[in-house]
């Protein structure tokens, strides 16, 4: 099919990775535009946009997709289909309706659940013993359209939001590429009103671990926010990022270290304690806990929060 793409982040680049694989024929590519990063605070173009370049297929990288300017780009670029995937940007009903087909996004829960824009770390957050990926027909609403084809997967004990991430890029690459495919044989389905949730954006703000929450809770935080924006705690007025915790059998006043396993400190939660395996000190490195200690000691009776 002849394609226009937009996305922005690896788990979108994946996506089109599979798209090109596929044989199909991506005329254009969207992208958000250079953002600012690392210490130096250079504009680095996004994953989609460095996989577009490296292909050589036309890009571009509008900050809104509302002027006419852009509408007479995408409509020039006369698609079959437009493939959404993480983009980031909303669009508007003249760019909906400016594809032969309509524009198909992959979406990485098991939709009704999780609409929004965090619905991997959320689905971690809440428990979810899955989660997977909605091939799905955009319309007006957030996430809302009727569904094309879905794909499962389990959510293990280990599962950060940066490795499952990665597993639903290629299973929904993989499940949007049997879409294109099979576009006449599928027909889409209504999503059910029962069982909608929503998936806020993540925020920094919500970083901080609760010591008065059960450990089980606590240690898929941690999970949730790896690798953005990590969870932290304080300790004798430091902050410490917590990066890999896992809840264990422990007692005592919240945010306590109650005991320790393999030179890793072991801290009192609401229920339960949380073995914190990978901690960080700010401008310092990623380092396993008893590595941790050698340079900032958390003794038994230490306190956290």
């Amino acid at each position: 099919m002849r394609l226009a793409f937009a996305g922005t982040p690896p788990f979108a680049a994946t996506v089109l990775q599979f798209l090109l694989e596929a044989r199909h024929e991506v005329v254009l590519v969207l992208t958000q535009p250079d953002r600012a990063k690392g210490r130096g605070l250079q504009a680095s173009p996004s994953a989609v946009s460095l996989l577009a370049q490296a292909e050589g297929l036309p890009q571009a990288k509008p900050v809104s997709l509302a002027g006419p300017a852009e509408i007479a780009t995408i409509e020039a670029a006369d698609v079959d289909a437009m493939v959404v995937a993480a983009y980031g940007l909303l669009l508007p009903r003249a760019v909906l309706a400016l594809p032969r087909r309509g524009c198909l996004n992959v979406h990485a829960s098991l939709l009704p659940r999780w609409r929004g824009a965090a619905p991997v770390q959320r689905a971690i957050i809440a428990g979810d013993a899955q989660t997977g990926v909605s091939i799905m027909q955009m319309e007006a609403g957030l996430d809302t359209g009727p569904v094309w084809l879905q794909r499962a997967l389990p959510i293990t004990p280990e599962a950060t939001a940066g490795t499952l991430t990665d597993e639903l890029a290629r299973l929904g690459g993989r499940a949007m590429v049997e879409v294109l495919d099979r576009l006449d044989d599928l027909q889409p389905t209504s999503q059910p009103v029962a069982g909608v949730t929503y998936a806020p954006k993540i925020l920094r703000g919500e970083a901080g671990l609760d010591w008065s929450q059960p450990a089980q809770a606590l240690a898929r935080q941690v999970r949730a926010f790896d690798p953005f924006p990590g969870s932290e705690t304080t300790c004798r007025g430091q902050r410490v990022k917590v990066w890999r915790a896992q809840p264990v059998s422990g007692s005592g006043s919240a945010g306590e270290v109650v005991g320790e396993r393999g030179g890793c400190p072991v801290v009192a939660c609401g229920s339960g304690g949380l073995l914190l395996q990978e901690l960080q000190r700010p401008g310092g490195r990623r380092l396993a806990a008893h590595v941790f200690q050698q340079g900032f000691p958390m003794p038994i009776g230490e306190r956290f929060g």
